[in-house]
């Protein structure tokens, strides 16, 4: 299987480009700040034709390049129907902070198609199936998204998972106990071995953060004893 990632221009967001192999078609997963010129690059270099983006959620960082990324191409945007509304208004997601920073205002158009995520219903895209699993926390539309190819398996969580830590859960829609549901539901069950593209820094594996993650670590640990 192809995997292939890189920060965005801004917040380091991770953008994946997954194929069967090279030469073939592929999804593009949470196109965010100023990354057209280099997936362009990416998928001239390795002849790869996308046919549906992936966003692991609506937060504006993971999306921001949704719009021209899907209309160069005439390709749906998949978006879990919790988070439908941030692809319309990404304002929406963002802290007080960062609305500032944008001046209150943002030009934006969204895709114009917009196809919605049903978790219980795998998505064959690019010669490959992906598993969509609901994790809400970070925000109310939060999914990761796993496939894999000949037994090379990866799961792509976005802020639901990072290396040694978890997304946020302080922006508007997020829930901390939402995230401890969807982390002890989506990700402690899954096999050790299993790597993780995350949204932001490293890949990791399933196994590495059950054991050194502090988040993780906390769900996992046993009760504390009580005396008589």
């Amino acid at each position: 299987m192809f995997v292939r990632g890189f920060p965005a221009q801004a917040f380091d967001t991770n953008c994946w480009v997954v194929a069967p192999a090279a030469g073939e078609q592929c999804v593009v997963i949470d196109p965010g700040i100023g990354v057209q010129e280099q997936l362009d690059a990416l998928l001239r270099e390795h002849k790869l034709q996308p046919v549906a983006v992936l966003l692991t959620h609506g937060h504006l960082d993971h999306t921001f390049s949704v719009t021209p990324v899907c209309g160069a191409r005439g390709i749906p945007a998949w978006i879990h129907p919790e988070d439908r509304g941030l692809l319309a208004d990404p304002m929406r997601g963002l802290s007080l902070e960062t609305r500032t920073a944008f001046g209150g205002r943002l030009e934006w158009t969204e895709p114009s198609d917009v196809a919605l995520l049903d978790p219980a219903v795998p998505l064959s895209l690019a010669g490959l199936d992906f598993a969509v699993d609901f994790a809400p926390g970070h925000t109310p539309g939060s999914v990761v998204f796993e496939t894999g190819l000949d037994g090379d398996d990866a799961l792509f969580s976005g802020d639901v998972l990072f290396e040694g830590s978890i997304g946020r859960c302080d922006l508007p829609g997020g829930s901390w106990e939402a995230m401890q549901e969807s982390l002890s539901r989506v990700i402690l069950p899954r096999r050790d071995e299993l790597v993780v593209h995350t949204g932001h820094g490293r890949s990791t594996t399933i196994g590495r953060e059950r054991a050194a993650n502090p988040y993780l670590r906390e769900l996992v640990a046993p009760p504390p004893s009580r005396g008589l």
